[in-house]
């Protein structure tokens, strides 16, 4: 399996830069899985698919202002990094340019914050003792900005619109970006249909949006990202009478991982690598609420897995098409499974 497999061509001008001023306001592609049978809608119309006792799974994983700037201490060079994860209570970074960033280099952000290297590991990812006066957070509010992709250039005017509604868990270096369609109206429609909406945790992180650099797909390795599942949605999940609904590939990738390790859901936290590619068997979820994922991704590849190579390129030209707009701000798509069993 080649990862120039997952390619198609994307006219740069439907790259959404901006969110929509409604985040419901967006398109809605409706593709039935076990057919390919596309319609188009808009998002508020997913009301119309979900059914009273089905279970919608939430990320409510928050973003945090991951993105800092800051000078070396030595040279007052230059140096960006982007905060993936705390690992032992220390964090893993990205960095830019990482080559200036060696065991010992410290980095000052302000007053208020410094980092110093404490490993150097591959692909410009570096860790980080940070060394501040007061709390992280908080400084991170004042120094940090959102981490936008690198394919969006323009400036985000309101921050909280890299958030989901829900968003209440500290510690994303990305919005899972298929909730970010969801508003508070939304989903009290939702609830009045009788559909259970349940949380999990996924802290995005590189394992979500490293770009795919071998040619073979299953020589790629994914990064590892936190996940916690409480008791409450677990029993809920484990008594579900009709479907299962992932909102997002994070989602998914939580839940697939749950089921994989344990058989059934459970109170559980940890860390995932879990990589879905063509040819894996889903063992969680019915269907799935995503957005429209870059080429040669893993994002595309995991719901190819879903719904088949051939129906989401399908799908994604005819989106094309219809000038749907790609990507973290752009519009939306329900991979459907009527014959529910």
């Amino acid at each position: 399996m080649k990862t120039d497999d997952f390619d198609y061509y994307l006219p740069e001008s439907l790259i959404a830069q901006t969110p929509l001023e409604k985040r419901d306001a967006s398109k809605l592609l409706i593709l039935d899985k076990e057919t390919g049978k596309i319609e188009h809608k808009h998002f508020t119309d997913i009301v119309d698919y979900l059914e009273k006792d089905d279970i919608l799974v939430i990320n409510d994983t928050k973003v945090i202002p991951a993105r800092l700037i800051g000078v070396k201490e030595e040279t007052n060079a230059v140096i960006e990094i982007l905060m993936l994860k705390e690992v032992n209570n220390n964090w893993e970074c990205l960095v830019k340019p990482a080559k200036r960033v060696k065991v010992g280099t410290i980095i000052k952000f302000s007053d208020k914050l410094k980092v110093k290297c404490v490993e150097v590991k591959d692909d410009g990812i570096r860790i980080f003792e940070f060394i501040y006066d007061g709390i992280l957070y908080e400084i991170l509010d004042e120094l940090g900005t959102m981490p936008l992709p690198p394919y969006i250039h323009e400036k985000l005017k309101d921050q909280n619109r890299y958030q989901t509604i829900y968003a209440k868990n500290q510690g994303s270096a990305a919005a899972p970006t298929a909730g970010l369609h969801f508003t508070n109206e939304l989903l009290e429609k939702i609830k009045e249909k009788g559909v259970i909406i349940v949380p999990i945790t996924l802290h995005v992180g590189l394992g979500t949006f490293r770009p795919v650099n071998v040619e073979d797909v299953t020589k790629h390795k994914m990064h590892s990202e936190f996940y916690m599942m409480n008791k409450e949605t677990a029993e809920i999940l484990n008594n579900h009478k009709k479907k299962i609904i992932a909102v997002g590939t994070t989602t998914t990738r939580t839940l697939e991982t749950i089921m994989s390790l344990y058989g059934e859901f459970k109170e559980c936290s940890g860390w995932t690598d879990i990589f879905i590619y063509p040819g894996y068997k889903f063992k969680a979820i019915d269907c799935l609420i995503t957005n429209f994922h870059l080429p040669k991704s893993t994002l595309v590849m995991l719901v190819s897995a879903f719904a088949t190579k051939e129906y989401i390129m399908n799908a994604y030209n005819e989106a094309i098409k219809n000038n749907y707009r790609f990507f973290s701000f752009g519009d939306s798509m329900f991979i459907k499974k009527d014959n529910f069993s």
